[in-house]
């Protein structure tokens, strides 16, 4: 789910922006795989004998590997060809689905989640560094916003598919379908891509370095809790609404579609209200409006109407604040911008990870599915606070120049922080 800020879509050369659609629908199959399991939950408990919130597990295990394991094999597998790295990526992202299809226990489908995570931490780092490497570096904005593109696009459109199919068939049948669209990526990528130059390989402990600065490490934490509190909802989202989808599965499939439309909405929208109103205002906003939808979710799911509309704002709002957050980022320590950055998509997918774990607890302690937006709510909340905790900390630093900390880049030279609204 990382998202990337600026650039204008115009003047790419074609050929470029088909061997980027290329490495995107790679991006598309592994966001699919990240989402589209929290829409067939049910369908995966009944047969696999286990309650929903123990099945919603498999969302954990996919989650939390694929936070862990990014920069690590980023690191480690920094000298292998790029086109080999990728092709190997969504290869074992496939055998990942596939036996997670093909699985009779519980156990076995978890063990393949992790595989699948495995797969899609290969491609993910290596795909961006693959369009860093192709692209001018006055279209690397641009060139990286079509590739993520692949993401928005998944929550639009990957998972209401993926969801619908499993109406037909299964459950199993939605991970085949992922399988391929995976194979369908290794397609465009062996036909499309050529040798692709890799990147300056960067240490495990440079990566993390930017954890070092509080104020960073506060709004990686914003990040971290904010979307464990909005994925709670969205990973048994089955269950919210059931009241107004009759737990009839095209109908669910049509409210992700609303969801990921609104999605791709703000995620586009969150750079243009960056530039014009600044990082603090779009965050606090969209993190505002999101609780209190949220709070409003035990009279929203009662009927398709409020429903679509509850999802919609969520969706915008949502991905409406990663933008900002990479801005804050960016102006907090610019000469580690990238570093930070790449942090974002960690802390992202191990927020994802804590949701299925703490809406289960949540579920099995008395909080009913319809309710269950009020804690949810709340630990957005709680993430907003710890973010304007890190804002608060970073003016400060801004309002004293000369004593606002000193950063350092990949290439060893210092940098202060500039002004960061």
């Amino acid at each position: 789910m990382a998202h990337v800020t600026g650039g204008k879509p115009e003047n790419l050369e074609t050929g470029l922006v088909l061997r980027i659609l290329a490495l995107a629908l790679g991006m598309f199959a592994i966001g699919t795989d990240s989402f589209v399991v929290a829409g067939i939950l049910p369908s995966v408990a009944r047969d696999l004998d286990v309650s929903v919130s123990t099945s919603a597990r498999l969302i954990t295990a996919y989650a939390l590997a694929y936070a862990i394991l990014s920069p690590v094999i980023a690191t480690f597998a920094a000298r292998v060809p790029r086109k080999l790295l990728l092709l190997t990526g969504l290869g074992v992202f496939i055998a990942g689905n596939i036996g997670t299809g093909l699985s009779q226990t519980y156990e076995v489908a978890m063990a393949f989640r992790v595989v699948a995570a495995l797969g899609g931490a290969i491609y993910t780092p290596t795909a961006a560094g693959a369009v860093v490497g192709l692209a001018p570096t006055e279209k690397r904005a641009t060139a990286l916003s079509i590739l993520f593109g692949g993401l928005s696009a998944a929550t639009a459109l990957g998972t209401p598919i993926g969801t619908w199919i499993s109406g037909y068939t299964d459950w199993r049948g939605t991970m085949y379908f992922v399988a391929a669209v995976g194979l369908a990526g290794v397609i465009a990528v062996l036909v499309s891509l050529r040798a692709v130059p890799a990147p300056p390989p960067v240490r495990l402990r440079q990566r993390l370095s930017p954890l070092t600065d509080v104020r960073i490490g506060l709004t990686l934490a914003l990040v971290l809790v904010a979307y464990c509190g909005l994925f709670i909802l969205y990973t048994y989202i089955s269950q919210v609404f059931a009241p107004a989808t009759g737990r009839d599965t095209t109908t669910l499939a049509w409210l992700l579609f609303a969801f990921g439309a609104a999605a791709t909405v703000g995620n586009l929208a969150g750079g243009r209200l960056t530039d014009r109103f600044g990082n603090h205002i779009v965050i606090n906003t969209a993190g505002i409006v999101a609780v209190a939808v949220f709070a409003t979710t035990p009279w929203t799911n009662r009927h398709l109407a409020t429903a679509v509309v509850a999802m919609s704002i969520w969706g915008v709002c949502g991905w409406a604040m990663l933008v900002p957050i990479q801005d804050r980022l960016v102006g907090a320590r610019p000469a580690a911008a990238q570093l930070s950055i790449s942090l974002v998509s960690s802390a992202n997918y191990i927020g994802v990870s804590l949701a299925p774990v703490v809406g289960g607890f949540l579920l099995d302690h008395g909080v009913s599915a319809g309710r269950l937006g009020l804690p949810a709510a709340g630990i957005v909340a709680v993430g907003l606070v710890i973010g304007e905790i890190g804002y608060v900390l970073i003016r400060r630093d801004q309002a004293r120049p000369h004593a606002a900390p000193v950063a350092l880049s990949t290439d060893g030279r210092s940098s202060d922080a500039p002004a960061n609204r």
